[in-house]
C-alpha cells in the first residue's frame, strides 16, 4: 500500500505523532509514568490568530494548550483544545476520550508549496494552516484513508535550530 510519503515528494521526513487530549497534565503523566518520557516542555497556549491560523480557509481564533517532547527521533505532541473552532476541538467533539489525531512529516519550507500542490492533486486540500516562525504548517484531512490527519511542517532556518534544541532537551 502506498503511503502519503511515497505519493508525494521523497524529501518528506516522518517527524511527529500528536494526541489530542481533554486533560494535558493527565496525558503527560501517563507518558511519563508508563513510557518514561520525562522531557515534555512547559505547556504553552498557542493562539492561532497570532500565526495567521486558518480553519477550513477562514481565519481562526482557536486556542490550544500544547506540550512537546522528543523520544529518539520522534516528536511527541499533546494538544488540549481550549477555545474556538479548530481541527483539534473537532476531533475531541467526535472522540471525547481523545487519541492520536495526526502524524506529521517535515520538509524544508522552500519545498512546502510543492507538497501542498501534490497533496491537492491527490484530492487532499489544506484544512488548517499556521505561519509560525519555526515552520509553515498545513494539515490535510487524510482520516478517511489513514484514520488520522496529516500535518506537513515546512521547517524554517529558525525552526532547524529549534528542533536541535528540542532534541537536546534544551526547550
Amino acid at each position: 500500500m502506498d503511503t502519503i510519503a511515497t505519493k508525494t515528494s521523497s524529501d518528506l521526513q516522518f517527524t511527529q505523532i500528536a494526541w489530542v487530549v481533554k486533560d494535558i497534565k493527565a496525558a503527560e503523566k501517563i507518558f511519563r509514568e508508563t513510557m518514561g518520557i520525562n522531557n515534555f516542555s512547559k505547556a504553552e497556549i498557542i493562539r492561532l490568530k497570532e500565526f495567521e491560523g486558518t480553519h477550513y480557509g477562514e481565519p481562526s481564533d482557536a486556542e490550544s494548550l500544547v506540550t512537546i517532547a522528543y523520544t529518539g527521533e520522534t516528536f511527541i505532541e499533546l494538544i488540549q483544545p481550549l477555545s474556538g473552532c479548530s481541527i483539534f476541538q473537532d476531533y475531541l467533539d467526535k472522540n471525547p476520550g481523545g487519541g492520536v489525531q495526526h502524524i506529521a512529516y517535515s520538509i524544508p519550507v522552500a519545498k512546502l508549496d510543492k507538497i501542498i500542490s501534490e497533496m491537492a492533486d491527490k484530492g487532499f486540500q489544506v484544512i488548517t494552516s499556521v505561519n509560525h516562525p519555526i515552520a509553515r504548517i498545513v494539515f490535510f484531512d487524510t482520516s478517511k484513508d489513514t484514520g488520522v490527519f496529516t500535518e506537513i511542517m515546512g521547517i524554517t532556518e529558525e525552526g532547524e535550530k529549534a528542533v536541535q534544541m528540542m532534541k537536546s532537551g534544551n526547550m
